[in-house]
């Protein structure tokens, strides 16, 4: 009788204890499943990333805008999806993907984008790199380089410069906006010959 009772005892614990260990399996595996789908792999894949530059190269910021006034007054926005301060010179932020407005006194306005450029706080100039494009009074203009020169009030422009307006379609290899006196000066480097089609109407 003590035997047959020691063995259901036996049994019971054996039971309960292969029930709590489902349980726990059960609760464990599920709480993983639930942490997957938290995270995707697309999202995961993008944290890594920003957690290597982070490594790499300092503090990586998204969505930023600067705005401010030009030693003429004039207002200007810079927006760039990311920034990050140089490591070369703490002045410097590099930035991907940026978009800016300057507002003259007159009310006119420059757009100027591009795919990179750099931004000194210190002085205000602005770089633009890489499939530059500029709006301004109709006409649009196309570049590999844009550099904005605060402290003399100049837009240079080079490398592959396409304009296209109304009148028609210029190519030159520079050209020099003063963004004080509203002047633009077209240059060829190197003796070469300045292109344009004139539409006449």
């Amino acid at each position: 009788m003590i035997n047959r009772k020691k063995k259901l005892r036996i049994y019971q614990v054996i039971f309960l204890l292969t029930g709590i260990i489902l349980i726990l399996f059960t609760y464990l595996k599920k709480n993983d499943e639930n942490a997957q789908k938290i995270i995707s792999k697309s999202l995961g894949k993008k944290i890594e990333e920003r957690l290597k530059n982070k490594e790499e190269g300092g503090s990586i910021f998204y969505d930023v805008s600067y705005s401010g006034l030009d030693l003429n007054g004039n207002r200007y926005t810079i927006i760039a999806k990311e920034a990050i301060n140089s490591e070369i010179d703490q002045n410097i932020v590099n930035m991907k993907y940026v978009s800016a407005t300057f507002y003259f006194k007159d009310d006119t306005v420059l757009k100027v984008s591009s795919d990179a450029g750099d931004y000194n706080n210190k002085n205000l100039d602005i770089v633009f790199r890489n499939n530059v494009t500029a709006f301004y009074e109709g006409s649009k203009l196309y570049a590999n380089r844009a550099e904005f020169f605060n402290s003399n009030n100049l837009l240079k422009i080079t490398n592959n410069v396409k304009i296209v307006d109304s009148r028609g379609t210029m190519f030159a290899d520079e050209l020099i906006f003063d963004t004080k006196n509203k002047t633009l000066n077209i240059a060829s480097l190197k003796d070469k010959v300045i292109e344009s089609v004139i539409n006449y109407k």
